[in-house]
């Protein structure tokens, strides 16, 4: 079964993209390609800052939905916990 991924990407302008996929690579290389991310300007490089992993599309959309919710402080937050939590 493939996996569902929720992401947060850091754009090179600084502005912060929160989506889902289900091959995170090919959304990765997309984004830096400039195309299949409408809400992200074309273009810009971005950077993986965070990503969670889901058996099911619906449940990584709904981690994406608050996500979007959160403020900039708070998606900071989670970026800084994710990035302590990848180093230990």
């Amino acid at each position: 079964m493939k996996k569902a991924y929720t992401y947060l990407v850091e754009c090179s302008d600084g502005s912060l993209y929160c989506g889902w996929t289900n091959d995170l690579d090919k959304r990765i290389s997309d984004h830096n390609a400039g195309k299949g991310a409408k809400y992200t300007k074309p273009r810009l490089p971005v950077k993986l800052v965070y990503f969670e992993a889901f058996d099911t599309k619906e449940e990584a959309m709904s981690r994406e939905w608050h996500i979007k919710q959160m403020s900039r402080e708070k998606k900071m937050k989670l970026i800084s916990d994710f990035s302590r939590k990848d180093s230990e």
